[in-house]
């Protein structure tokens, strides 16, 4: 990262929020543009709904079947595309709604589209004034969230709304920043919140008058906004999502806090998602002031838990015993994750180590000892210049595993501890920031084009590509 920089520019106006248009029929509008109808869902093709920036299981995987097996050479058709304000966020799809979250003229804005055709059923927007320290886009870093017909979202300055699904119309709003005085942080608020039962478990990452301890995580009433619980800690709100997952038979909130502070302080904070009571605490966070975490822990069993950060520290495997106390079983400091969710395959680990390109590979990690099997810097070479995934997000569907680059191109591995072999590869644009994992729905891939496309000039875009096979 670039030295500290200053910038008090986290304040919201308070203004006018508006939801528009019917929730009844979508209509089309400036910015879409329509390719071509996807074919039909192939006879007995299993479908899912993903309501979650990490899927519907939470691990980027989804069950989906019967997808597109060999791409056309210039990749999948586009079905249709849709120009797309400032942010990083992951579109959303349930009961026939796709959901996205962006800053468009400087508002916060949600969009509710028919995810076949593009066509928005409604938007929600309001004023929004921020303005990232190290010059990276001014929008949302955490994505929507759908439950039970409701839309949730958090907003870079951590302005939280409660949606209806099918109007639009505000439910109930939260304003985070000023109820626990969350400071601006690196890149502003990020931590998607989740659903667990009533409420919403959220990584406030507050902080009290002293700079210090301060509401860390709090979990709030789904259908009202109510405070259920709140957990105080010196730890603030890092840029992974919270999870709940089942460990020795209950279910725990896992959530990876970090923050900004000096000294740099963060980790894994295992509690009660019923009342918020602490079981354990497990520090692990680089000493460089200007680091942050964005992966969220993998469970891999009933008792073990791997977090990561790739700053200085790596990867750890905590196992936790029957009082959900976690020991260390081992580090691996070349198994640092920026930002992906690592692949989980027969006990072993897949993902893409490394803080920036070009010092970054593909790598795979034995589960049982920690050991780096293979690394694979994925280069090659196409019109004359040296292409890489570098950093990307793995996709898990119909027993295949996809793989969208940070500048654009998408492939196809068959991934085993021997190695990983690249079956097919495409570029969908070029773009730089192509952070957002993909979402797959009903066949159709949604990629989330973030900067402009340095190919063909295009702004930032969402695609939808048809996915389907036989």
């Amino acid at each position: 990262m670039t030295a500290f920089l200053r910038i008090a520019c986290v304040t919201v106006t308070l203004a006018i929020s508006t939801a528009r248009a019917s929730a009844q029929e979508a209509t089309p509008y400036p910015g879409l543009t329509f390719h071509a109808p996807p074919k039909a869902l192939a006879s007995g093709a299993a479908t899912e709904n993903w309501p979650h920036f990490l899927g519907p299981h939470f691990d980027a995987t989804t069950q989906e079947t019967k997808l597109l097996r060999q791409w056309p050479k210039d990749g999948p058709v586009k079905v249709w595309e849709m120009a797309t304000g400032d942010g990083y966020a992951c579109p959303v799809f349930v009961a026939g709604r796709m959901v996205h979250f962006h800053r468009v003229d400087g508002k916060e804005t949600v969009d509710c589209l028919d995810p076949e055709t593009g066509k928005r059923f409604w938007r929600f927007d309001y004023p929004v004034v921020y303005e990232d320290r190290y010059g990276f886009n001014p929008g949302p870093r955490s994505s929507a969230v759908i439950d039970d017909g409701r839309v949730y979202t958090v907003g870079v300055t951590a302005v939280m709304h409660c949606l209806d699904l099918k109007t639009g119309r505000v439910l109930w709003r939260r304003d985070l920043l000023s109820d626990y005085k969350i400071p601006q942080y690196f890149f502003g608020y990020g931590p998607t919140p989740f659903v667990w039962k009533d409420r919403l478990i959220v990584n406030v990452g507050g902080k009290a008058k002293d700079g210090t301890t301060g509401t860390c995580v709090a979990a709030f009433d789904k259908l009202t906004g109510k405070t259920r619980w709140e957990v105080e800690d010196s730890w603030g709100a890092s840029y992974a999502s919270p999870i709940v997952a089942k460990l020795r038979g209950r279910d725990v909130a896992l959530v990876v806090a970090a923050g900004e502070s000096r000294p740099s302080v963060g980790g894994l904070i295992t509690l009660d998602p019923e009342t918020g009571r602490v079981y354990d605490r497990f520090p692990w966070r680089a000493k460089v002031y200007e680091s942050v975490i964005a992966g969220s822990p993998v469970v891999v069993n009933d008792r073990q838990v791997y977090i990561s950060e790739c700053y200085e520290k790596g990867g750890a495997l905590l196992e936790f015993d029957e009082n959900l106390k976690s020991k260390q079983l081992w580090t691996q400091r070349d198994f640092g994750l920026h930002w992906m969710m690592p692949m989980q395959i027969d006990g072993h680990l897949y993902g893409f180590a490394g803080r920036n390109p070009p010092d970054t590979e593909f790598r795979c990690l034995q589960l049982e000892t920690g050991k780096i099997v293979w690394r694979d810097d994925t280069r090659f070479e196409q019109e004359g210049r040296l292409s890489s995934f570098f950093r990307a997000s793995l996709l898990r569907a119909d027993g295949r595993y996809f793989c969208l680059g940070e500048d654009g191109l998408i492939g196809e591995f068959e991934l085993t501890p021997k190695g990983a072999v690249l079956k097919q590869r495409v570029r969908l644009f070029a773009a730089t920031s192509s952070w957002t994992l993909p979402a797959l729905h009903r066949g159709l891939l949604y990629v989330a084009q973030n900067t402009r496309d340095g190919r063909e000039g295009k702004a930032p875009r969402i695609i939808c590509y048809d996915f389907r096979g036989e």
